[in-house]
């Protein structure tokens, strides 16, 4: 199945980094969290990828073109040629398109609809958060099912404190929200073709076409409490970068263990 990623936003709360780079481009090691995502796909035999690029799409568009494979593989230097061992991206097909600086998820999406004709099905992806989710169930829930759409709900991993607040404006009351009381959406989506009925130009993907979808019984959630973290700030990169540099980084389920 193609693999749709969203790669076009301004990632605003990452702004150390975004100022510079796109956000799906922000490291994580040595490569970007985009990479780390589509690795991830590839590893269930996803190869195939389509970039909605927007804000400093340049950049992404120099990354693959200018890809250097021995970076993340082995090789063997034998009086100056390379040969090596394995690859990362020799067999993927990517697809660039640009969807616009400040456009929406849903949007972005119907503007990459003909590079999806003839696909009963496919996936989709924010571009900014790692799992180790089971990629397969989800994708055989919504094939055996009624749905036009799933998606995979998680755990925020930080709590929240959410305030009351009256009409007057005055605090009535504040409280911790902790991640055990609610899902959300992580951004793992698989979509069959009919979601283009459901979509309208300028509509955000989970506001009004999921809302379409929910009133018909026609929207999938599969929750999962293993991991999943975003890179929302720079405390998310962080962590990341720390659980990789650690040899701890349970989302890259290409590396043998």
């Amino acid at each position: 199945m193609k693999v749709v990623l969203f790669c076009g936003g301004l990632g605003m709360r990452l702004r150390d980094y975004s100022d510079k780079i796109p956000k799906p481009m922000v490291e994580i090691g040595y490569r970007p969290i985009l990479w780390h995502v589509m690795k991830y796909y590839a590893a269930y035999g996803h190869t195939d990828f389509i970039l909605c690029l927007g804000y400093k799409a340049d950049y992404i568009k120099d990354y693959f073109v200018n890809y250097d494979e021995y970076i993340s593989n082995d090789f063997v230097l034998q009086r100056g040629d390379m040969k090596l061992l394995n690859t990362d991206i020799n067999e993927w097909n990517i697809t660039f398109c640009d969807t616009g600086i400040s456009t929406c998820i849903g949007e972005r999406l119907r503007r990459v609809k003909e590079h999806l004709q003839g696909e009963e099905m496919f996936l989709a992806n924010y571009s900014d958060n790692v799992t180790d989710f089971p990629l397969p169930t989800l994708v055989d829930a919504v094939r055996d099912s009624d749905c036009v759409a799933g998606f995979v709900g998680v755990k925020p991993p930080h709590s929240f404190h959410v305030v009351d607040v009256d009409e007057d404006h005055h605090v009535r009351g504040i409280r911790e929200t902790k991640h055990s009381d609610l899902w959300v959406n992580g951004g793992y989506f698989v979509l069959k073709q009919e979601i283009f009925d459901y979509m309208n130009p300028g509509e955000e993907l989970v506001i009004e076409p999921f809302a379409r979808l929910i009133e018909e019984n026609r929207l999938l959630a599969m929750q999962y409490q293993g991991f999943w973290q975003n890179m929302d700030t720079f405390k998310d990169r962080t962590l990341l970068h720390e659980m990789h540099t650690e040899g701890n980084a349970p989302w890259q389920i290409w590396n043998p263990s």
